[in-house]
């Protein structure tokens, strides 16, 4: 129920304690999750006392229970053991804390912790976070390595001598943090994100020796999965020896068997690349020597052929055949010439013997006015009108007469 409330009519501590209270118990019993954190179980007291935490997220609460319900589970609970707790909230109005009052606890098996990953496996599997095509390929030598693995551990010390053995002037960005515990989680998570904002981190390895299945839960943790899916950096995962398999795994772009396998595939060895690059060059200088033989050879072939010993000898060949062909034009052309001018010889005479000179020349006249027309009848003409006669060899003047009565 909301509460009116202001400045000048403020609630007393005890009053919001109180309703706090009374909220708190109008909740029901609760199963919770989590991993105890701290136990107390004092000599002759009839309460235990522990924290249940939960290891994906620094949240913890305090727990009570009498000592019948702890005594049923004491041979099988401990300090960081995974327990299911049925239990009612409970808020202690003088000090205002949030606690849980556990009237039953079930220790967490490791077939059912096995279940649960399982099916956490699939949950993150059909959100596509192990697809292969998310996977991203690891840079051939990496400038700089992010390494996140427990303080002096032998993990670390796995990597980095490994490493160092195959390249030496490899660099490393190590973060130590805790690898099993409540504080596994989220220490790895921090370490994670803080090497894939390292502009100079070109690929991450997270490392951790072998351990129990309990010991190795902290990497199939989906708090950690999610935040491995969501790097730019390669995630490289070492985590145990080869039968382990978290979820880390899967969701890593590579899975390395062990930390040592991790520093075999991150980095190359030097003296194998100097063995491929002195069998690279090898290679090519057998190949240039082979591809210099073969066109010395052709070379060789090529200026033993009779038109390379005697390059004018072509030109000779060619040079009579030119004359031939000259010698057959000249002749075409003459007839044709020939040919040419018969022709145009007979086309004048017959142009000459059609032309009007020529009747002219066997004594023929043409009468024209002197405007220049011809004159082709007697009519035409009017008595005493001057008209001129042309002749083969010029012309003259001519009147006609009046016609005798």
């Amino acid at each position: 129920m909301a509460l009116t409330t202001s400045a000048e009519a403020p609630l007393p501590v005890g009053e919001v304690s109180r309703l706090i209270g009374g909220w708190i118990d109008r909740l029901g019993a609760i199963w919770v999750e989590g991993q105890i954190t701290q136990l107390s179980r004092r000599p002759g007291a009839g309460v235990v006392f522990l924290t249940l935490r939960d290891p994906s997220y620094d949240i913890s609460i305090g727990v009570t229970c009498y000592r019948q319900v702890f005594d049923a589970v004491a041979d099988v609970v401990s300090e960081g053991a995974r327990v299911v707790v049925r239990a009612k909230p409970e808020w202690y109005a003088p000090r205002g804390q949030l606690s849980l009052r556990a009237v039953e606890i079930k220790p967490v098996g490791i077939g059912e912790l096995l279940a649960r990953l399982e099916q956490l496996k699939r949950s993150l599997a059909s959100e596509g976070l192990f697809a292969l095509d998310r996977k991203k390929p690891l840079p051939f030598l990496p400038h700089r390595i992010g390494l996140v693995c427990g303080r002096a551990s032998a993990a670390e010390r796995d990597v980095l001598e490994n490493a160092r053995r195959r390249w030496p002037a490899v660099a490393f960005e190590v973060r130590n943090v805790a690898v099993q515990g409540v504080k596994a989680v989220p220490q790895v998570v921090q370490a994670v994100k803080e090497l894939d904002s390292h502009e100079d981190v070109d690929v991450i390895i997270v490392a951790r020796g072998g351990g129990s299945v309990e010991d190795l839960l902290p990497f199939s943790d989906e708090q950690l999965v999610r935040a491995v899916a969501e790097c730019r950096t390669p995630v490289v995962s070492a985590i145990g020896h080869e039968p382990d398999s978290p979820l880390l795994d899967l969701v890593a772009d590579l899975r390395a068997s062990t930390p040592t396998d991790a520093a075999k595939k991150v980095v190359p060895d030097v003296g194998e690349e100097l063995d491929r690059v002195r069998g690279l060059r090898d290679r090519a200088l057998r190949t240039v020597r082979g591809l210099l033989d073969r066109e010395e050879r052709g070379l060789a072939h090529t200026l033993a052929r009779p038109v390379m010993e005697h390059p004018q000898r072509m030109v000779e060949v060619r040079e009579d055949e030119l004359v031939a062909l000259l010698a057959r034009s000249r002749r075409v052309l003459g007839h044709l010439l020939d040919r040419a001018d018969s022709e145009l010889s007979h086309t004048q005479a017959r142009v000459r013997a059609l032309s009007p000179a020529a009747t002219m020349e066997r004594g023929y006249a043409v009468l024209q006015r002197a405007d220049g027309s011809v004159v082709r009848s007697p009519e035409e003409v009017a008595a005493d009108e001057e008209l001129r006669a042309r002749v083969a060899e010029g012309e003259f003047a001519v009147r006609r007469v009046a016609d005798p009565a």
